[in-house]
């Protein structure tokens, strides 16, 4: 791992990824990143729009490279990143050679309420569905990622996580 301890926040959307993130950076005074500002800062352009004007392939190509770039760096930092990052281009090999990687197990009830009531139309994804829709869908992502989340250096399962224990974590995970 080169320099700089890079904490990689992986999850289904509305898992809390972006809340967790700036809490956790705030306690180990990191700066926080978000792969998708990244990719938004470099491009000049919002998400939706990116998917709208060059389509999915061209995102996840430059979202795999937002990723290079931010994890070959040697400063240390909070990082979460797109639902769907870790699952395409071998992003999570590059993920967990690079940083320590954190998988947000949310159950699918509570992201699906979160996701209900947030901003939905900053979320194309999930525009337009009710509850039940959200659930449905984000049932069948988690089958298709569950694969690559459950490569994370760690796990932490549930509704509420402290950052208090994420650094218990994050201690272990650089003992071994």
């Amino acid at each position: 791992m080169s320099k700089g301890l890079k904490v990689v926040l992986i999850g289904l959307p509305g898992a809390g990824k972006t809340t967790f993130g700036k809490q956790l950076a705030k306690e180990l005074n990191f700066p926080y990143f978000d792969s998708d500002g990244l990719i938004e800062q470099k491009h000049q352009m919002k998400i939706p729009m990116i998917f709208s004007v060059y389509g999915e392939g061209k995102f996840r190509e430059w979202e795999s490279e937002a990723l290079e770039d931010i994890l070959k760096t040697d400063q240390s930092f909070v990082l979460s990143t797109g639902g769907g990052a870790p699952c395409f281009n071998d992003n999570m090999d590059l993920i967990n050679s690079k940083g320590i990687s954190v998988y947000l197990d949310v159950p699918l009830d509570v992201i699906s309420q979160r996701l209900y009531s947030s901003k939905i139309q900053n979320r194309p994804m999930f525009e337009g569905l009710d509850s039940g829709e959200i659930t449905l869908k984000l049932k069948s992502l988690l089958a298709q990622r569950e694969y690559f989340y459950n490569q994370a250096k760690i796990k932490l399962s549930g509704e509420d996580f402290s950052a208090e224990y994420l650094m218990y974590e994050l201690i272990n995970q650089l003992k071994s």
